[in-house]
């Protein structure tokens, strides 16, 4: 299972990442390749800045599910949270970040929930019990129900998640950050 964050923030928000389009191209090979139910999208975190307000997220993820229909059958969302490290990059990249109260988290969710359902997509909330809304479920992002459907084996694991309010099946982080 591979989960790929593709979300066309600027370039000044994410220096570091794959171009939208070679992104795309990347996850549709994936999904060539294993299956839809293989490659999960990630559009989060959802960052509210001058650059990035509602109806840009609103117009982003449009763009990107009519790009990614069809590759995938779910799509985790998740609002920011800025820590003391991430604040000081935002401000150094000249950005200022805006967190809105939970009911207009909630608002904006609906409609991005919406964009990914009309295109075959079901959503999930990653870690944020407070913005859940009735049409995005908590996300299991280590879902021992998909590896399961993969494997075409039951797979027993320990929900045991990562975090408050995480949902994951127990398992050990080998990425790296910076």
């Amino acid at each position: 299972v591979v989960q790929m964050t593709i979300t066309g923030y600027p370039r000044a928000l994410e220096p570091g990442v794959l171009d939208v389009a070679a992104a795309i191209a990347g996850f549709r090979d994936l999904a060539n390749r294993f299956g839809p139910r293989a490659v999960v999208w990630r559009y989060d975190p959802v960052i509210l800045t001058e650059a990035t307000p509602p109806d840009w997220h609103v117009a982003t993820v449009a763009r990107l599910a009519d790009a990614l229909a069809g590759a995938t059958d779910e799509c985790v969302f998740s609002f920011a949270h800025i820590y003391q490290k991430t604040r000081r990059n935002m401000t150094a990249a000249g950005l200022d970040w805006v967190d809105p109260p939970l009911d207009e988290k909630r608002d904006l969710l609906a409609r991005l929930v919406g964009l990914v359902g009309e295109r075959g997509m079901a959503a999930s909330i990653c870690a944020q019990p407070e913005i859940e809304i009735d049409s995005a479920p908590p996300a299991r992002c280590i879902d021992a129900q998909r590896l399961a459907d993969l494997a075409g084996r039951p797979i027993v694991a320990a929900a045991k998640g990562n975090r408050p309010g995480c949902l994951c099946a127990e398992s050990r982080d080998i990425g790296r950050y910076d």
